[in-house]
């Protein structure tokens, strides 16, 4: 069975050549990627080019002539969003943004949903009506605003920062909202009185999903960690490379299934999947491997919702629906820039985030589909309503690049309750949890400097988190791992690995991320050393050397040489051995700040602040 012109997969293959097409030109022409993929819907979809498929056929072959066949991978991509949110959450986390989630959050998605449903009852609405378009309006697009927050390098701070949590309180809202969408249909249908037997068989409707949910929470805390230890092992053993992908991939769609069949939306169950994954230490493994999908499947959202906006409907009343959509940002940016300064936001972050939030989301369809199903909303008004929130969301990328203009390009601190630093963030990344790695990390611990450890032994990362040290499962030595442990942020990257060509790999990985990155790596030997150096080591701790010196200081102070004496011919010593090693160093590294010159730097800088780089033998 074929599907328009070209087979079922013409459609697929259109997106697939668009996206090849769309991404490398707006990165040159510096335009944010989710502009194109919007601008592309509507000029491949039904009301774009494919219009014209009659008169030139050949364009049914450059055309999405059935945007259905889309619609599946464009909910997956938003499934994968949220679980990428979940993945950054952890319930400590969220103690710890309860404030802006549970205060700034919810009150956003309140007072904006009823001062948007006041709005639409003094235009005539009906009680019930009015609160579906209201709460649906409330809520604002996670799948565009994360990525648009991201291209911009706004993630961080307080715009970052409160942005995400109003938007978590809003995905935390969709359930609530949709039980009082079932509210107001039980109270329509008794006459504008609450009818208890038909608002009991609404609400009785909704216990498949708090069991659904429920049964997803128990499941992921007894079947994730093994599951995915397992799956390390086989990929220990260079039988797993897929297989980890394989078991990303099932999470998120087998929990967003699972969630969908309790009644709940696959976004949520995918959500909850996320968070729970967060507790483990499979956590950033699953980030870089999800990765490539999440940005894939939101192009085919971003489409999706282009083809949504029908050109026609707006071209026979742009007033109404352009001032439509102006009003619904006007509204909203005003209601939010308020609460965020109640809420302790200076004046421009505030106003960032209340004009990237301002713009209807995704959800808002969810919300006017369940109000059309139940009865309490009007047909008529809410195509229009969903017009111009379709239209709303294409300003996201431009209001956020207003308001970036407006707050300055500086990125403002994070509110206290929300002041939890980025993965590697002012710390130091140590790769390899072996007996060195750990020695390495608990003298970091006892000398009060934080860190995160990264191993592909699961049996060593499982040891070190029942020690209690941060320890995540991945392959340091791609760069994409690297990125989610934070090296662009971390002050020091220590290599404590004993395969020389796995550090040189790291090594590698992490000087063409940063050049001006601090880098020590344990090397096996004075050649391993010498290749280390040419690779752009900051320092290299070749084990014989170490070991050889070690011996030889111990003799000394046996012997009564006194203790003075030893060190400083021991110093010197290694520093012949490292002049000897630098030796094979091109001449461009060779500008690199020296040992000596770095401790006479972070001799002006308080004690608290310096990371010890010697010591790295067994």
């Amino acid at each position: 069975m074929t599907s328009g012109h070209g087979g079922d997969y013409k459609d697929l293959v259109v997106f697939l050549a668009a996206a090849g097409v769309i991404v490398p030109l707006v990165n040159r022409l510096k335009i944010s990627p989710v502009l194109g993929f919007l601008a592309a819907g509507v000029v491949l979809g039904p009301d774009g080019l494919a219009r014209f498929a009659d008169r030139l056929p050949w364009l049914s072959w450059a055309t999405i002539s059935d945007p259905a066949q889309l619609a599946p991978l464009s909910e997956l991509g938003v499934a994968f969003l949220l679980f990428m949110i979940g993945l950054e959450l952890s319930w400590e986390r969220l103690r710890a943004m309860r404030r802006l989630v549970f205060g700034l959050g919810l009150m956003q998605v309140v007072v904006c949903s009823l001062a948007l449903g006041a709005a639409f009852m003094l235009a005539g609405q009906s009680l019930a009506s009015a609160a579906v378009l209201g709460m649906g309006l409330a809520l604002s697009s996670t799948a565009v605003v994360m990525p648009v927050l991201a291209e911009r390098g706004r993630l961080k701070g307080a715009v970052g920062r409160s942005t995400f949590a109003v938007l978590l309180a809003q995905d935390l809202s969709v359930a609530p909202i949709l039980i009082t969408v079932t509210v107001l249909a039980a109270l329509a249908q008794g006459g504008d009185t609450l009818d208890p037997v038909l608002l009991g068989r609404a609400l009785l409707t909704l216990a498949p999903a708090a069991i659904g949910l429920g049964v997803l929470v128990l499941l992921g805390r007894t079947v994730l960690r093994p599951m995915f230890r397992s799956v390390a092992r086989a990929r220990k053993a260079d039988q797993g490379g897929e297989l980890f992908v394989a078991a990303s991939l099932l999470v998120v769609i087998g929990a967003g299934l699972a969630a969908q069949a309790s009644g709940l939306s696959m976004s949520i169950g995918a959500l909850v999947a996320g968070v729970l994954l967060a507790e483990t230490e499979f956590r950033r493994e699953v980030e870089v491997s999800i990765e490539p999908f999440k940005g894939l499947l939101l192009g085919v959202f971003f489409v999706g919702v282009g083809i949504g906006l029908d050109l026609d409907a707006v071209a026979a009343d742009p007033v109404a629906v352009v001032g439509l959509a102006v009003l619904i940002t006007a509204v909203k940016t005003a209601i939010i820039f308020a609460l965020g300064r109640l809420w302790g936001l200076s004046g421009r972050a505030a106003i960032e985030t209340a004009l990237v939030l301002a713009p209807a989301g995704e959800f808002a369809f969810v919300v006017f589909a369940s109000g059309l199903v139940e009865g309490v909303a009007s047909p008529a008004v809410t195509a229009t309503v969903a017009l111009s929130a379709t239209l709303s969301i294409f300003s996201v990328p431009l209001l956020a690049m207003l308001g970036q203009a407006l707050a300055g390009r500086t990125v403002q601190a994070a509110p206290p309750d929300a002041a939890e630093p980025e993965p590697g963030e002012g710390t130091t990344v140590v790769v390899g949890f072996g007996r060195v790695g750990r020695l390495v990390g608990e003298m970091l611990r006892e000398h009060g400097q934080p860190f995160i450890a990264v191993d592909a032994d699961p049996v060593a990362v499982a040891a070190g988190r029942r020690d209690g040290f941060d320890v995540f499962y991945g392959d340091a030595g791609r760069a994409e791992m690297l990125l989610k442990c934070g090296v662009m942020s971390t002050r020091a990257l220590i290599v404590t690995m004993d395969a020389p060509t796995k550090v040189d790999e790291v090594v590698r990985a992490a000087r063409e991320l940063r050049e001006d990155l601090i880098l020590i790596a344990r090397a096996r030997d004075d050649l391993h050393a010498a290749r280390l150096y040419a690779l752009g080591v900051t320092d290299a701790v070749p084990e014989t050397t170490e070991a050889s010196l070690q011996l030889a200081e111990n003799t000394l102070v046996d012997l009564g040489v006194p203790m003075g004496l030893v060190l400083a011919s021991i110093h010197e010593r290694r520093d012949q051995f490292r002049r000897t090693f630098q030796a094979a160093i091109p001449e461009a590294r060779r500008h690199r700040p020296t040992r000596a010159l770095r401790r006479s730097q972070l001799n002006h800088k308080r004690p608290s602040e310096c990371v010890e780089n010697t010591g790295l033998s067994e």
